[in-house]
This record gives C-alpha cells, sequence and structure tokens, in this order.
C-alpha cells in the first residue's frame, strides 16, 4: 500500500494523543473528543494536514465539501492545500443564496443540513471530496453526501479524522460513497 495512503502506527498516536478526551460531555455517559487541542498543536495539525493532502493530490478533485462546523477548517485548509474551491455545508437558514436541504435523525429529533444551489461548477461534472471531523451515528454526514449527490457531482470520497465506530456509522456510510478515516476508535 502507498504509505502516503494512511498514517503509519507512529504517527497515528501523535493524532491520538493531541486529541483530548472529556468524560460525561455533552452529557453523562458519553466521552466527547474535542480536536480543538489538534488544531492548536501544529506539529499535530501540520502532520493531519500534509497526510491529508498527500492523499488527495492525486484524486483530481475539484472541491472539497466540508460539514459545519469543524469541516470547514479541515477543508477549507485542505482545499488551501490543493488549490481548489471549498463548499460550506451548514444548518438550515445559515446560507444566504438558493439552496437544497436535507433533513436527517437525530437521537432526539431532526434537524436539516443544506447546500447551494449552485455551489459547483455545471459546466462539467465536479469531482469532490465531503469531509469532517468525526463520523459516530453518521446522521448528518449521510444527509451531506446526498446534498452533494442531489446536485449530480461526483462525490469521490467521504474523509473523516475520526470513525468512532461504536455506532457504526461508517459502514452506513460507504453504501453511499467510499471512506477514509484518518483514526478508527
Amino acid at each position: 500500500m502507498n504509505n502516503n495512503l494512511v498514517l503509519d502506527e507512529h504517527d497515528k498516536q501523535i493524532l491520538i494523543d493531541s486529541i483530548r478526551s472529556i468524560e460525561d460531555f455533552p452529557k453523562p455517559g458519553i466521552i466527547f473528543k474535542d480536536i480543538t487541542t489538534l488544531f492548536n498543536n501544529k506539529d499535530a495539525f501540520l502532520l493531519l494536514m500534509q497526510h491529508l493532502e498527500n492523499r488527495y493530490k492525486s484524486y483530481n478533485l475539484d472541491y472539497i465539501a466540508g460539514i459545519e462546523a469543524r469541516g470547514f477548517m479541515l477543508g477549507s485548509a485542505l482545499a488551501s492545500r490543493l488549490n481548489i474551491g471549498f463548499v460550506p455545508l451548514r444548518k438550515k437558514g445559515k446560507l444566504p443564496s438558493t439552496t437544497v436541504c436535507e433533513k436527517y435523525e437525530l437521537e432526539y429529533g431532526f434537524d436539516e443540513i443544506e447546500i447551494h444551489l449552485d455551489a459547483f461548477n455545471k459546466d462539467k461534472k465536479s469531482r469532490v471530496l465531503l469531509i469532517d471531523d468525526i463520523i459516530v451515528s453518521g446522521g448528518t454526514a449521510l444527509a451531506a453526501a446526498n446534498l452533494i449527490k442531489k446536485l449530480e457531482v461526483e462525490l469521490l470520497e467521504v474523509c473523516f479524522l475520526m470513525n468512532i465506530k461504536i455506532l457504526d456509522g461508517a459502514k452506513k456510510m460507504r453504501e453511499i460513497a467510499p471512506v477514509y478515516s484518518v483514526l478508527e476508535v
């Protein structure tokens, strides 16, 4: 396997060590993975971004689509490194122009995510990478992938910094598109 495609165990450990775990947040029994500590660790963040750039530079991407909010940070940084466009997927009511929307289920109800109708170049079939920080149940990411596909672009892969395997969200996502997770927890 190409060394650029997957991190070795040493580099994975650097990233894991840079992520803070907070017990009982946002509610008892949950161990929250706080990646803000990875973002403010210049060495860990550089390692992550170099890895993602190496992985995706041969994909001939046109856009990276990032899910609000941490997907914005990862996606825009990677889009800049690859010299391509960035497209935000936001919660309903946050984008100013004409949008398409997808509803998804939460453990306590429903929410909606949207994207601008003209987010991608309509002159050609755009090649898109969807990125977010963490996948657990996959509800938001599945809705985002469905929206991208509604806009008739080619969703090449969905990338997550971390797959928390307890609720099998990545498995559900693989039914829609290939999935790459830098870390598996």
